[in-house]
């Protein structure tokens, strides 16, 4: 069992990120509450992957938060600690960048994260691919949602030995959109017809 100050941090950790992200919702045609992601992505860690590590716990439910709120690394700093910081600054793309950049940036910079950075990195994927495969993002086409699996694989190519759990998970999806990763290493590919 937890320990009781790791619950009431678990908690507070949920209430700061349900406040942050209070007014966004997914791309889904329901438009879900965005929480339901970083919330998600926790859960994946905890129930699929057994990871009890509080601060990669806390680090997924926060790992939006710098991106796509007004949050701070250095307000997370000063909440939740140094290393929870550094896992959410590992896994935060720089939003000043192009779309195009920040993607082949988390390609090349994935083999370089921490163990507790790829931990929420695998788990973000696998939460979105779920999510693609289940509702539709609001105006993408098929060919935009297989080529988000695609580039999804390239960045699982990078935190390859971290969880087997998780990228066997993740492969399961791959394989079923048709996303070939065994024929090179480092750039997968839409299996031939």
């Amino acid at each position: 069992m937890a320990a009781v100050s790791d619950v009431v941090l678990l908690l507070e950790t949920v209430n700061f990120a349900a406040e942050k992200h209070r007014t966004q919702r997914r791309k889904d045609p329901e438009a879900t509450p965005y929480i339901n992601h970083p919330i998600g992505v926790a859960r994946i860690l905890s129930h699929e992957a057994g990871v009890t590590d509080l601060s990669v716990l806390q680090a997924a439910l926060l790992h939006d938060t710098v991106e796509d709120t007004d949050t701070s690394l250095s307000e997370l700093e000063s909440r939740f600690g140094p290393i929870v910081s550094r896992i959410v600054a590992e896994v935060t793309d720089d939003k000043t960048l192009p779309k195009a950049q920040r993607k082949r940036l988390q390609v090349e910079h994935a083999c370089h994260c921490s163990p507790q950075a790829k931990l929420v990195k695998l788990a973000d994927k696998l939460y979105n691919l779920r999510d693609l495969n289940t509702s539709t993002p609001t105006g993408w086409s098929e060919l935009r949602v297989q080529e988000y699996f695609v580039w999804a694989a390239e960045v699982v190519q990078g935190l390859r030995g971290t969880s087997p759990v998780l990228e066997q998970s993740l492969e399961q999806l791959f394989t079923k959109r048709g996303v070939d990763l065994t024929s090179d290493p480092v750039v997968p590919r839409l299996l031939k017809d």
